[in-house]
């Protein structure tokens, strides 16, 4: 998810997705340990996802 698509979310969006994602993220990282993932890249894009919409979600209650 790009950040252009991240500022266009309202807060209630913004943490559904949030949730979802990092829910996402752990079940990925524990279908890895317990197999290899086809493609692991895959975990820190999803990583990457969950800290751009943690930054977002902090910036907005900031404000």
């Amino acid at each position: 998810m790009k950040q252009s698509e991240i500022k266009e979310l309202s807060v209630e969006e913004l943490q559904e997705k949030f949730d979802m994602t990092k829910k996402s993220y752990t079940d990925l990282k524990l279908a890895h340990a317990i197999s290899p993932l086809e493609n692991p890249l895959q975990l820190r894009k999803v990583r990457r996802t969950v800290a751009r919409l943690a930054t977002e979600l902090t910036k907005r209650e900031l404000q």
